[in-house]
Formats: structure tokens, C-alpha cells, sequence
């Protein structure tokens, strides 16, 4: 016989212990013809666990919790003492080893999203392992249009991975130092997903962005165009506008130094608005890396910052 429910709020009761979560799918994967959807399948636990070993994380591979497959991906717990390593150099690593996949691979491109989350969760070798708020928010999180339309938006010969992390496992790792990972290599995004009632403060971060996100605007670059090069495709205004419309944006003026930074609603040439976010071509922060353009403005003259 089963447990009988508890009831919330009826006493005080231990508190799980807290399980960081990475989840991963891939891009488009509903399109592939159905004979791949098994090998695909199969093939996307073992490059996150090729990754896990390249970065030296062979304890998380080892020592999964409540890993499970999401049939275009995984998701599983792992102890937070880890979280530093995940972001970085994981994740980076993981973009390096689906590059090569890629490119050697004979089957179609393996594309991935990725969430990491962290929150008490239940571990105790019972069916109910894994299930609680931060499972879902992680999935939310995956789901969320930010990380979708720059998936989308990026070339698919040099992004091939796109993560954002819960603003839990920012501000306590990335802010809090304890990673490789700079703060100004994330941006602050609304995480919204279509048809759900979820909306949070999320931090996208992409290893490798992709030379065409420069030419449409999203990225700034000082680097003349090369005569004879051919220019790769820009990405689909519309389409990357509707995935990310009606989400809103409010937070902190983001300073980048690497990587690449996205804010707010997609519109015309991945120029970005989110509700009362402004952006201008100017007065751009510069450090060692890819940035932005334009300066954001949040709220009234007064409010803003």
C-alpha cells in the first residue's frame, strides 16, 4: 500500500535535500524522420556523458540521480557541490563535443538546449525520486522562448548549444564567484513559455555564437567584412519575433565581456524590446569578447538604470 499523501501546511516537515538538475533536448527533433527518433535518442546521453568526461566530471556521470530520458533528451539530478563544474567548463566542453559530432557524424546535426536548475527535491530511492517545483521549473526553463529563438536564430555550423541557467544558480554561483564562468558571458532574459503559466528571471548563456547573430544586430563586432567571403544565412526575423512574443523584460543593465547577450521581444532584424526596454546603437560596454549592442533602458527616467 502506498504512503498516504501529506497534506502542505498541516506540520512542519524535513526539508529534501537539494539536487542541481541538468536538462538537455534537441532542436527540431520532432522533424527528423521517425526511423532516426531511436538513434537520436540513444545518441544524446552519450555525448553528455563524453562531455562529462572530458570535463573531469566523471562523478556526476557516475552518480546520476533520477536520470531519465525525455525522448529528445535527459534530464538528471547530480550534488550541487558540482554546480561550478557543470556551468563551467562543462558546458562549454559539451558544445566542443557536439561541434565534433557534427561535423564527423553522418546522421543529422545534433543540436541541444540546455537548463540547470537547483532546488530540495526528493533522492531517497523511491518512485517519487526527481519530482517536485525545481523539476518542472527546470523543464519550464528548457521550454522557455529566449533559448529557443537564439537556437533558432544562430548557425547551425557553429552554435550548437544554447543554456540557461535558473536565476538560483546564478546568483549563487555565477555572482557568488564560484565558477569559471564571468557574469558578463550571461545575459538576463524573460523565461516565458508558451501556453504555460510560467514566468521568472532566467540567464542565457551561449558557448559559441555564430557569426551571422553579429550581421543581424544581436552581436557587435569591429572587424571589417572580408571581400569574397559570402555572408551566412540571417535568421528569420518573423519567425524568431513570434517565438519570443509578449514576453517581458525587467532587470539590471548587463555589461558583456564574452559570449553573447540577448534581452527582451525579437523584432525586425533581432533588435530587441522588451515592454519598456529600449535599445539604442550606442554607449555599448566593451570588454574582451562578443557583446552586445545598444544601451538597455528599463522603466521611467527616473527608474532607470
Amino acid at each position: 500500500m502506498s504512503e498516504q499523501v501529506p497534506v502542505p501546511w498541516a506540520e512542519s516537515r524535513p526539508l529534501p535535500a537539494y539536487r542541481a538538475l541538468l536538462a538537455v533536448d534537441a532542436k527540431d527533433f520532432t522533424g527528423l524522420p521517425a526511423l532516426l527518433h531511436a538513434p537520436v535518442s540513444q545518441v544524446i546521453p552519450e555525448l553528455v556523458d563524453q562531455a562529462l568526461t572530458k570535463a573531469g566530471l566523471d562523478s556526476v556521470r557516475s552518480d546520476k540521480s533520477f536520470p531519465a530520458s525525455t525522448g529528445d533528451g535527459i534530464v538528471f539530478g547530480f550534488d550541487p557541490v558540482h554546480l561550478p563544474f557543470v556551468i563551467s567548463p562543462f558546458l562549454k566542453v559539451l558544445d566542443d563535443v557536439l561541434g565534433r559530432y557534427n561535423v564527423l557524424a553522418a546522421g543529422p546535426r545534433i543540436r541541444l538546449r540546455a537548463s540547470v536548475h537547483v532546488g530540495p527535491l526528493p533522492d531517497a530511492d523511491s518512485a517519487g525520486d526527481g519530482n517536485g517545483t525545481a523539476r518542472n521549473d527546470t523543464h519550464r526553463l528548457l521550454d522557455s522562448r529566449p533559448v529557443k529563438a537564439i537556437l533558432a536564430a544562430s548557425s547551425e555550423q557553429t552554435t550548437h548549444l544554447a543554456a540557461i541557467l535558473s536565476d538560483r544558480v546564478y546568483e549563487d554561483v555565477v555572482l557568488g564567484g564560484y565558477t569559471a564562468l564571468h557574469p558578463d558571458r550571461c545575459i538576463e532574459v524573460p523565461a516565458t513559455v508558451e501556453g504555460k503559466p510560467f514566468a521568472q528571471r532566467a540567464w542565457l548563456h551561449v558557448p559559441s555564437p555564430s557569426g551571422n547573430l553579429f550581421r543581424a544586430g544581436v552581436l557587435a563586432v569591429d572587424e571589417p567584412h572580408e571581400a569574397g567571403v559570402p555572408d551566412e544565412p540571417s535568421p528569420d526575423p518573423a519567425a524568431t519575433r513570434d517565438s519570443l512574443q509578449k514576453s517581458q523584460y525587467q532587470g539590471n543593465s548587463q555589461h558583456v565581456r564574452e559570449g553573447m547577450a540577448v534581452m527582451g521581444d525579437i523584432t525586425g532584424d533581432l533588435n530587441y524590446n522588451g515592454g519598456a526596454t529600449h535599445y539604442n546603437g550606442t554607449n555599448q560596454h566593451w570588454g574582451s569578447g562578443d557583446n552586445v549592442s545598444g544601451t538597455k533602458h528599463t522603466g521611467s527616467p527616473e527608474e532607470q538604470r
